[in-house]
C-alpha cells in the first residue's frame, strides 16, 4: 500500500456512492442537536459549472463539514434559480421548450456538482421553475397583496424593443439592453410593485445589527436605500405665456447653499417638462434623447451633463430682484424628491458641469476652514467638504448644519401661493420594486382581470397557475399574451369572462425566499413556521459581491413581508454573509488578435521569461493580463477536465489555499500541480505512519518523552488554530496550518522512535485526517480506511484539544547589547531575573563582547527581552 500512489479517479466515485448510500448528508428537521444552516447562492442552470462555482461551493462545503464534525445538525441544501430570459432565448434559438433546455442543464450541472463531493442534502433540491415551487410563491403573492404590501400602478419603465420586456435600470448599459444591445425606450406601463419603500427606514437601521456582514456590503445597501434629510422648497415662477404654473417645488439636501443658486433644474419626466415639450419640438427631442440613454444611476453619473433652457425663470427666494433660469437636465430623476432641484454649481459637481457648459454663474458659498474669502474660487471641481457659510447674507459665518437649520426656519415662516415655502422632509433613494416582466418563462402573477369585479387574486385552491406547455415563440413579445386560450378564464367571483394577468414575476422574486423553502421543501404551505424559525436566519450565506444590493436587499424585504403575513417570525434572512473573490486566469491572443484557450497553448519558461506558442502549429502566442475567467476571452478552465486529471480534492484544495477567500484567486497550472503533490505527500505520510506503528515496542529513544511532547503541542495547536480559521472563514490560513502540521509529522518520522513518539505520530496522523476532511474529503476517507478506523471520517467528531498543550512553557528572549540585537536565549517562562542574567552572561557572544569586563547594567523584561549595557 505504501508504495502505491493515491488514485483520486478510483477513490472519489467510491466515496461519493458510499455517502449517497448511507444518506450521510440528509438532514432531519426533528434532530435535537443545535442547528446550523450554511447556504451558497444557488446557481442559474446555464448548462455547465465554472471555476467560480467550484470556489464558492468548496468554501460552503468546508463550513458545512466542519460544523457537522462539531456536533451541529447542519442544513446544506442545493437548488436551481431556473426561470429567466436566457432559457427563453435559448428555446427560441434551439426551437425547443424552455423547460426542456433548463432541466437538461440541471441534470448536467448536478452531475458536475456531485463529482465535487459536496456534503449536500439533495433530498431538498428544487428548481424555481417547478410548479411545486412557484405555486407557493403565488400563495405568498396573494398573502402580500391582501396585506397591502403590493400595489399596481402606472410607471415609466425601460423597454427593450428586441427582448420585448421591461428592464431594471441596472440592466440598461449605455442606453442599451444588457442582453439584446438594442436602444432602450421609455414607456409607461401598468406594473405590479412590491412596496419595499415602506420598509426603507427599517431596512436601513437594521444594517447596524448585521455585524457578520462585510462592511462594504452594508455600505452599498445604505447608499442604495439613500436616506437624505432635506427641504421641500417652493420657487415662485415669473409669469410666462409658456405655462399657467405659478411655482416649482424642489427638493434639496443643501438648503444652506441657497445664496449660491444659479438655476432650477427639472427632470425630463417632470409634469412641467411634459407640458412645455408639447409645444416645443426642441425640448421634446431633448427629452426623447434623455430617454434613449436610460435612468440607471451609473449611466447618468458617466454621461455628459446636458440641459435645455425652457425660457422660464423663477424668483430667487432670498435675493430680492434676482431671477434664475429653469433648465431641464438629463441627470435629474423624477422618482427622487420632487423631480426638481435648484443648482448650486460651486458645491455640486453635476451642477457645476452643467453651469460650465451653459455659462451659468458659479458662486461659492461654503468657505473651507483656513481659506481666504477674498481669494477662494471654484474651478472645475466643486467644493463639497466642510467649511463655514459666506457670501450668504444672514447665514454668513455659520456652520453647514447650523445654516441648514436657520434657512429651514426662515422658509418655514414664509408662503408662496398660500403654501408654506419650505418644509423639512426625509427622502429615500429606494423605490418600490417593479416585478412585472413581459415574458413567458417566469412565475405567473396569480391575478385575474374582470370587467365587472376588477382585478382580483386567483383563489388559493386553484393554485398553481401553471404555465402552458404548448407555447410558441414565433411572434415577438410575451408568448403568454399570444396564447390562444391560456389567458381566457372565468371570473372566480361573478363567473363572467375574464383575463389572466400575462406578466410574470421578476426572477429576483424566486431567489428572495428560496432559503426559507429549503427548510421544508415538501410542505403544503410556503413554510412550516415552526421549522423555518428554527433554521432561520441562515447562519452562513456565501456568494458573489455582485449580488450585494438587489438580491440581498430584496431578500431582506421579502423576509419582512413573510413575517407580516405569518410565514416566518424573523426579519433578517442571513445572519452571516461572506462574499468571495473571483477566479482569474491569464489571457492569451494569437498573432491575428484572436483570443486563445489555455488548453490550446504551451507555456515555456527560461529564467524569469515566459513565452507561449500554439500547441498545434507552434506559432507564437502573446501572454496578456490576468482577468476574470470569461467565455468571451476564452481564459476559462473546465472543472470537468480538472476533476478528470487531478481529482476534485485537488481542485478544492487549490481554490481554498492560494489566496484569502475574499480576494480574487489566479488559477495556474503550477498551483494545481502543487495541490496534487500535497495530496500524494499526505498519502505517503499516512502509509509510513502505519509502518512505524508496527516497529518493535521495546525500541529505545533518549528523547522519546520530550520529542513526543513537542510534537503533541504542534498537533493540538494545529487543531485549535485550524478550527478558529475555518470559523473565521480564513480558509487559506487553515490550509497553511495543515501544511505546517504535515511537515512536522513528516519530519518526526524515522527509525529508532520511542513508544511515546510513535503514539504522538499516530495521534497526529489521525487528527490530520479529520482536519483535512472538510477540504479533501475523499482523500481523508481513504486515509481513514487504511488507518483501520471504523465508520466514515465524514461522521467523525472534530478532535478534542488538551488546553495544557496550548500553553507555552518556554520563551525565546532576544539579547540586546547597547541596544543592538546580538543573540537570543530560550528559557522557562517566568524564570527569575537573576537566573536569566546568569545564563545571559555565559553566552559566547556576550562573553566575547564583554572581554572579561563586568557590564554596567543588565535589564531583564520578564519573558520579553534582555538589555545588556557595557
Amino acid at each position: 500500500m505504501s508504495g502505491e500512489r493515491y488514485n483520486p479517479r478510483e477513490s472519489e466515485p467510491k466515496w461519493q456512492k458510499i455517502w449517497d448510500d448511507a444518506k450521510s448528508f440528509v438532514t432531519a428537521n426533528d434532530d435535537p442537536r443545535e442547528p446550523y444552516y450554511v447556504l451558497e447562492m444557488f446557481p442559474y442552470p446555464s448548462g455547465r459549472i465554472h471555476m467560480g462555482h467550484v470556489r464558492n461551493y468548496s468554501m460552503g462545503d468546508v463550513v458545512a463539514r466542519y460544523y457537522r464534525a462539531r456536533g451541529r445538525n447542519v442544513l446544506h441544501p442545493m437548488g436551481w434559480d431556473a426561470f429567466g430570459l436566457p432559457a427563453e432565448n435559448a428555446a427560441i434559438e434551439r426551437k425547443t421548450h424552455p423547460g426542456t433546455w433548463t432541466y437538461q442543464n440541471i441534470e448536467a450541472m448536478k452531475a458536475q456538482l456531485k463529482s465535487m463531493g459536496l456534503s449536500i442534502d439533495w433530498t431538498r433540491e428544487f428548481a424555481t421553475c417547478s410548479p411545486e415551487y412557484y405555486q407557493h410563491q403565488q400563495a405568498l403573492f396573494i398573502d402580500m397583496l391582501e396585506a397591502g404590501l403590493i400595489t399596481r400602478k402606472n410607471s415609466k419603465v425601460n423597454w427593450d424593443p428586441v427582448d420585448m420586456t421591461v428592464l431594471a435600470n441596472e440592466q440598461v448599459i449605455d442606453g442599451k439592453g444588457w442582453r439584446s444591445g438594442a436602444v432602450v425606450e421609455q414607456r409607461e406601463l401598468t406594473q405590479w410593485f412590491f412596496k419595499i419603500s415602506d420598509f426603507a427606514e427599517d431596512l436601513l437601521e437594521a444594517l447596524d445589527t448585521l455585524t457578520e456582514w462585510p462592511e462594504k456590503v452594508r455600505t452599498m445597501q445604505r447608499n442604495w436605500i439613500g436616506k437624505s434629510e432635506g427641504l421641500r422648497l417652493l420657487f415662485e415662477l415669473e409669469k410666462s405665456d409658456k405655462t399657467d404654473a405659478s411655482s416649482i417645488e424642489v427638493f434639496t439636501t443643501r438648503p444652506d447653499t441657497i445664496f449660491g443658486a444659479s438655476f432650477v433644474g427639472l427632470s425630463p419626466d417632470h409634469p412641467l417638462t411634459t407640458a412645455l415639450a408639447a409645444n416645443n419640438p426642441g425640448l421634446a427631442e431633448f427629452v426623447a434623447e434623455c430617454h434613449r440613454h436610460g435612468t440607471a444611476t451609473e449611466t447618468l453619473e458617466k454621461a455628459e451633463k446636458q440641459g435645455f433652457d425652457t425660457g422660464l425663470r423663477v424668483k430667487h427666494p432670498v435675493i430680492e430682484g434676482q431671477t434664475l433660469p429653469v433648465y431641464v437636465a438629463n441627470f435629474i430623476l423624477m422618482d427622487y424628491g420632487t423631480g426638481a432641484i435648484f443648482g448650486c454649481p460651486a458645491h455640486d459637481q453635476r451642477d457645476l458641469d452643467l453651469a460650465r457648459k451653459y455659462g451659468l454663474s458659479v458662486i461659492p458659498v461654503v468657505l473651507p476652514h483656513g481659506a481666504d474669502p477674498a481669494t477662494f474660487e471654484v474651478g472645475n471641481e466643486a467644493y463639497v467638504d466642510a467649511g463655514n457659510i459666506f457670501n450668504s447674507g444672514f447665514l454668513d459665518g455659520l456652520s453647514i448644519d447650523d445654516a441648514k437649520k436657520k434657512i429651514a426656519k426662515h422658509f418655514g415662516a414664509r408662503t408662496v401661493d398660500g403654501k408654506v415655502q419650505g418644509k423639512v422632509e426625509v427622502n429615500y433613494r429606494l423605490r418600490d420594486w417593479g416585478i412585472s416582466r413581459q415574458r413567458y418563462w417566469g412565475c405567473p402573477i396569480p391575478v385575474i382581470h374582470c370587467e365587472v369585479c376588477g382585478t382580483i387574486p386567483v383563489p388559493k385552491k386553484d393554485l398553481p397557475v401553471r404555465l402552458p406547455e404548448d407555447v410558441t415563440f414565433d411572434k415577438p413579445g410575451n408568448a403568454l399574451d399570444h396564447h390562444p386560450t391560456w389567458k381566457h378564464v372565468h371570473c372566480p367571483q361573478c363567473g363572467g369572462s375574464a383575463r389572466r394577468e400575462t406578466d410574470t414575476m421578476d426572477t429576483f422574486v424566486d431567489s428572495s425566499w428560496y432559503f426559507a423553502r429549503f427548510t421544508a421543501p415538501q410542505a403544503d404551505t410556503p413554510t412550516i413556521p415552526s421549522i423555518a424559525n428554527r433554521w432561520l436566519p441562515v447562519d452562513q450565506y456565501i456568494g458573489g459581491v455582485e449580488h450585494a444590493i438587489l438580491h440581498l436587499l430584496y431578500s431582506r424585504f421579502f423576509t419582512r413581508a413573510m413575517k407580516a403575513t405569518g410565514h416566518v417570525d424573523i426579519s433578517e434572512p442571513f445572519k452571516g454573509l461572506f462574499t468571495q473573490g473571483m477566479v482569474t486566469h491569464e489571457t492569451y491572443k494569437s498573432q491575428s488578435g484572436e483570443w486563445v484557450n489555455p488548453t490550446e497553448i504551451v507555456i515555456e519558461a527560461t529564467g524569469d521569461t515566459r513565452t507561449a506558442r500554439d500547441l498545434k502549429t507552434g506559432a507564437p502566442i502573446s501572454i496578456g493580463s490576468v482577468e476574470k475567467m470569461s467565455k468571451s476571452k476564452k481564459n476559462v478552465v473546465d472543472p470537468d477536465e480538472i476533476v478528470a486529471t487531478y481529482g476534485a480534492d485537488t481542485a478544492r484544495w487549490f481554490m481554498l489555499s492560494d489566496s484569502p477567500p475574499e480576494r480574487d484567486v489566479q488559477w495556474t497550472e503550477a498551483g494545481v500541480e502543487g495541490a496534487s503533490r500535497f495530496q500524494q505527500r499526505v498519502w505517503r505520510l499516512v502509509n509510513e505512519s502505519i509502518e512505524i506503528a508496527k516497529q518493535s515496542a521495546d525500541t529505545v529513544s533518549t528523547n522519546d518523552a520530550s520529542d513526543a511532547l513537542a510534537l503533541r503541542r504542534i498537533i493540538h495547536r494545529s487543531v485549535h488554530g485550524i478550527a478558529g480559521d475555518i470559523e473565521g472563514l480564513r480558509f487559506n490560513r487553515a490550509v497553511a496550518q495543515i501544511y505546517e502540521l504535515t511537515n512536522a509529522l513528516t519530519k518526526a518520522l524515522g527509525s529508532n522512535l520511542g513508544q511515546a513518539q510513535r503514539a504522538a505520530i499516530a495521534e497526529g496522523v489521525e487528527k490530520l485526517t479529520i482536519l483535512l476532511s472538510p477540504m479533501m474529503p475523499h482523500l481523508s476517507e481513504t486515509c481513514w480506511e487504511v488507518l483501520g478506523k471504523t465508520g466514515l471520517v465524514a461522521d467523525a467528531r472534530w478532535p478534542d484539544v488538551d488546553p495544557a498543550l496550548l500553553v507555552d512553557d518556554e520563551v525565546t528572549l532576544p539579547i540586546q547589547i547597547n541596544g543592538k540585537r546580538r543573540a537570543e536565549i530560550t528559557v522557562a517562562k517566568g524564570l527569575a531575573s537573576a537566573e536569566v542574567e546568569q545564563r545571559v552572561l555565559s553566552l559566547d557572544e556576550v562573553v566575547r563582547i564583554l572581554e572579561g569586563k563586568a557590564p554596567k547594567k543588565i535589564v531583564v523584561v520578564q519573558d520579553r527581552i534582555v538589555n545588556v549595557v557595557v
